[in-house]
């Protein structure tokens, strides 16, 4: 927390208009942006399931941003971003084939990288990146 903290305050004192921080204001702002994700995330989760998916990719995001007018702010940002998977039907994986899990159950699959996970995390990261900066 203290990273993320001081962080915060080398941004706000890297614009010049801002002169002494108090010591409570970066922790409240790095509270404040905490609360805030964990509503975008909730809401955007919410937009997961009820379109069959099981992962959370940009295009959930952009739903939730287009679905709730406190997000209204966003709708710039989210515009400029691909969907990940393309349209409605991103998220179902219905065209994937299922992984075979063994008797023992062990799956091989989940030795390698999960490459297509951490694309969409990335692309996650990518777009909820402005925030930190």
């Amino acid at each position: 927390m203290q990273t993320r903290v001081a962080r915060i305050k080398k941004i706000m004192q890297a614009d010049e208009d801002v002169g002494k921080i108090a010591l409570a204001v970066p922790v409240l702002v790095s509270r404040a942006l905490e609360l805030f994700l964990q509503d975008l995330i909730d809401r955007s989760y919410k937009i997961t399931l009820q379109s069959g998916a099981k992962t959370l990719n940009s295009f959930h995001l952009k739903q939730c941003v287009k679905r709730y007018s406190s997000f209204d702010f966003l709708t710039e940002i989210v515009n400029k971003v691909p969907d990940l998977g393309g349209g409605e039907s991103c998220g179902d994986e219905r065209g994937l084939p299922r992984r075979r899990k063994f008797s023992n159950g062990s799956d091989p699959e989940n030795e390698e990288p999960r490459s297509s996970k951490m694309v969409q995390f990335h692309h996650m990261s990518a777009e909820l990146n402005f925030l930190s900066r």
